[in-house]
């Protein structure tokens, strides 16, 4: 298969669906990770194109480790519009790359980067067949599965899990992939949370902090979440995941039943 994930900042794809992003890099499926904004702002004391080249550094270095292929695009940190000119865009990858499974943010988040990437990759998901959007790049005759990534806003809609794939057996290289990513996970992120006088300069310690910090929101889904897990894995083994991922479909490209969309996630086949 062909998947395309695109996430508003360097590090969304790993944060939101890397461990699946690995698992089906490692069935031999191609994976690219596409971030919409180059990371310019996205830190307390460095800015702009120096930035936005580490930034650049730690996703190449993430993406090696994972297995797939990334590319960052030259729109600004903070400023990303849902532009004609970004559906053209959107869309051109998602056609050459032939994509059959394309993921994304939910257009419910906090940060407009997120909530426009959403609103970009659903506003090119029926565009993407359309031969004379874009003509440059030849349309698709079959339309992709988009998917959103897990998130936990509720309003006006919550989250609501269709696929949720357990991630333990590769939690190790999407630990690494994050730890890659030093400029956000030891300095940007721990001082929004005001924890960057706790962040160890020792490796193996900020590891420590690292997994300390995001493990709650890689622990394993509860509720409808955990209902999906056990009907995918079965009620023993998957009271023994401890890390899950989690993916809705979006209801603007191809609709897959739930034994297609089964089939497009590295999760078990049905007994």
């Amino acid at each position: 298969m062909n998947i395309v994930c695109f996430g508003a900042h360097p590090d969304d794809a790993e944060f939101y669906a890397g461990g699946t992003m690995v698992k089906w890099a490692r069935r031999g499926h191609r994976v690219l990770a596409v971030s919409l904004t180059n990371g310019d702002i996205g830190h307390h004391e460095i800015t702009g194109e120096a930035l936005a080249a580490r930034r650049a550094e730690e996703t190449k270095r993430a993406a090696a480790l994972g297995g797939y292929d990334c590319r960052i695009l030259d729109h600004h940190d903070g400023a990303l519009l849902n532009t004609l000119e970004l559906r053209r865009e959107v869309a051109g990858i998602i056609r050459e790359a032939e994509a059959d499974l394309v993921l994304s943010h939910r257009p419910y988040d906090y940060h407009p980067d997120h909530r426009y990437t959403a609103m970009a990759v659903q506003d090119a998901a029926f565009m993407v067949t359309v031969p004379g959007f874009c003509p440059e790049v030849p349309a698709l005759r079959h339309n992709p599965a988009f998917m959103y990534m897990m998130d936990g806003f509720t309003r006006p809609v919550p989250f609501q899990p269709d696929i949720v794939v357990a991630v333990d057996d590769v939690m190790d290289v999407k630990w690494a992939m994050l730890d890659a990513m030093e400029s956000q996970v030891y300095e940007w992120l721990p001082w929004l949370e005001g924890k960057l006088a706790q962040v160890p300069e020792d490796p193996a310690a900020r590891w420590d902090f690292m997994v300390t910090m995001w493990e709650p929101w890689f622990r394993a889904a509860g509720g409808q979440a955990r209902k999906i897990l056990e009907s995918h894995y079965g009620a023993r083994r998957a009271a023994r995941i401890r890390y899950t991922e989690s993916f809705e479909l979006c209801e603007y490209g191809h609709r897959p039943g739930p034994e297609a969309l089964r089939s497009l996630f590295p999760v078990p086949a049905e007994d």
